[in-house]
């Protein structure tokens, strides 16, 4: 990507080794995409996300050219952290190219004792005349952004059409555990007997009848009428 150059830069660059590095005769500044810096971080660091600023220190054998190391930045997050902090892109190189150098000298803010930002900011009053620029910055996720498990057990940050289909993947995925759920339990199979005589099915019993009854017979009428 396309940032400031080396050459505006220089003046900055040159302050920088005749501070801190003297003997050294080259260092290379790359620009990025937040792409390409979490892959940088991923493969070199076993961090699975993007940065600000990787340095590359050189270790040039003896005679060889005196390569000082590699600085990338990645454009997309200073541009970020320049908004943030209400400067201008190039402002905030500066100070990330800064940070990088100190890096390539062998300093570690990560195991010293605060050595390293003090340094830093006393090299931004010095060489900028300007007041040095926070180094951290609270990052939030972008809205409608969803984490994306990967194949090797990663996680990523994915916008846009990643985000929309990963919605749709889950929504699916839902509505099926859900009927599954709501599917009705299949019958019991009745149990089946061993070989043997069937069993005779009981005759259903009819009911009972009541006994007819008997006429009664008539006496024989004399001829008298009463």
């Amino acid at each position: 990507m396309r940032g400031p150059g080396e050459q505006s830069l220089g003046k900055l660059l040159n302050g920088l080794r005749n501070r801190l590095a003297p003997n050294a005769q080259g260092i290379s500044l790359t620009y990025v995409d937040d792409r390409g810096m979490r892959k940088l971080n991923r493969e070199h660091r076993g961090k699975n996300a993007t940065t600000d600023v990787l340095s590359f220190p050189s270790s040039p054998e003896q005679g060889a050219f005196p390569h000082l190391g590699d600085i990338v930045i990645s454009l997309p997050t200073a541009e970020k952290m320049a908004k943030k902090f209400g400067v201008s892109r190039r402002r905030e190189v500066e100070t990330l190219v800064i940070h990088g150098f100190l890096h390539l000298c062998g300093y570690d803010h990560e195991k010293d004792s605060g050595e390293m930002m003090s340094l830093q900011a006393q090299l931004e009053q010095e060489l900028l005349d300007e007041a040095p620029l926070a180094m951290t910055l609270k990052r939030g996720r972008k809205p409608g952004s969803k984490v994306k498990k990967l194949k090797d057990g990663s996680r990523v940050v994915v916008t846009g059409r990643a985000a929309a289909a990963l919605v749709r993947k889950e929504r699916v995925k839902k509505e099926k555990k859900a009927r599954v759920r709501k599917a009705p339990k299949p019958k019991e199979a009745a149990i089946k007997r061993g070989p043997g005589r069937p069993r005779k099915e009981s005759a259903a019993v009819a009911p009972a009848r009541r006994p007819a009854r008997r006429k009664r017979t008539a006496p024989a009428r004399s001829g008298v009428i009463a």
